[in-house]
């Protein structure tokens, strides 16, 4: 399997303060990878250590196989574009004059592209109107396209819909769909805003304290969080018979507590619990949502 982005034990301490403690995750190739955490838990942190902008304390990261301490990791780099905190554009510029001034910075032989990109972005009608007059979802959709000036096929966002009205969201996911889909392009997307990744991520990582909770898929996830009756019994082990018989697919989840999938018929689930000896002590339907899942993981609420 081909990985864009892997880290080993990342740490980065600053005085007394760990913002990433021994940090292990793995972004596959085309993944979209939503790496979901509070505010603070150190997903900006990660951003910085792998775009070079500060140095891990600890550990290591591999960029498409290079090691960080290479002298190649500055190559590895080229193949990134990324929107870190805020986008990185001039304010007094157009959106064709901020994407002409990333070639030059970039060193690119010529403007070839840049109209595409800025249809690309759907700000190709700005005309001379100047991005301090942009809406905030029409400044992260040039900073976007600033970042994919250099044509990158890795694209890290950093709470890409912070801050956004519905419309400005909408508009950001479909861009992003767009590129991963059309261009092949891998994203991480760091963000708590979990109803909005739940439409986009392909993978996730959950992080608290600076520390990986969990990675998991978004098939798996969805697995995890699918709709079931949830039995709560006085007899675990005599239940697995009982759901044996009526062809129920099930997932004990401890010594009371059992998940029923599908639609079986609650009379039926009870006679055959009652003939089993098995006592019924509630029943309730349950449907985990993105949000309750990483609660359950690391606890609390997720930061709004």
């Amino acid at each position: 399997m081909d990985y864009v982005l892997k880290t080993n034990a990342l740490t980065k301490t600053y005085k007394t303060t760990k913002a990433l403690d021994r940090l292990t995750m793995s972004v596959e190739k085309g993944a979209i990878y939503g790496f979901v955490g509070r505010n603070g838990a150190g997903k900006t942190t990660l951003i910085r250590l792998i775009c070079g902008l500060q140095s891990p304390t600890e550990g290591s990261f591999t960029l498409y196989g290079c090691a960080n301490t290479s002298r190649e990791i500055h190559r590895a780099r080229r193949r990134m574009g990324a929107v870190v905190e805020t986008p990185s554009i001039y304010l007094s510029m157009t959106a064709e004059e901020n994407l002409k001034q990333q070639y030059q910075i970039l060193g690119l032989p010529s403007y070839d592209g840049v109209g595409e990109l800025l249809a690309l972005v759907r700000l190709e009608n700005t005309g001379k109107k100047k991005a301090k007059d942009f809406s905030l979802g029409m400044r992260q959709r040039l900073g976007i396209a600033v970042a994919l000036a250099g044509d990158p096929d890795f694209l890290i966002l950093d709470e890409p819909a912070n801050g956004l009205d519905p419309q400005g969201i909408v508009e950001i996911r479909e861009l992003i769909l767009r590129l991963n889909q059309e261009r092949q392009i891998t994203v991480l997307i760091s963000s708590h805003i979990l109803d909005e990744l739940s439409r986009l991520a392909t993978h996730y990582g959950f992080i608290d304290g600076g520390r990986m909770i969990k990675e998991i898929s978004a098939a798996d996830l969805k697995a995890s969080c699918r709709k079931c009756l949830r039995l709560t019994v006085g007899d675990i082990f005599s239940l697995p018979a009982a759901l044996d018989r009526l062809g129920l697919e099930y997932a004990v989840r401890s010594g009371t507590e059992a998940d029923v999938y599908g639609a079986p018929s609650v009379t039926d689930l009870t006679l055959a619990l009652h003939a089993a000896g098995c006592e019924l002590k509630s029943i309730h339907e349950h449907d985990e949502s993105l949000e309750s899942y990483y609660m359950n993981l690391v606890g609390g609420a997720v930061d709004e």
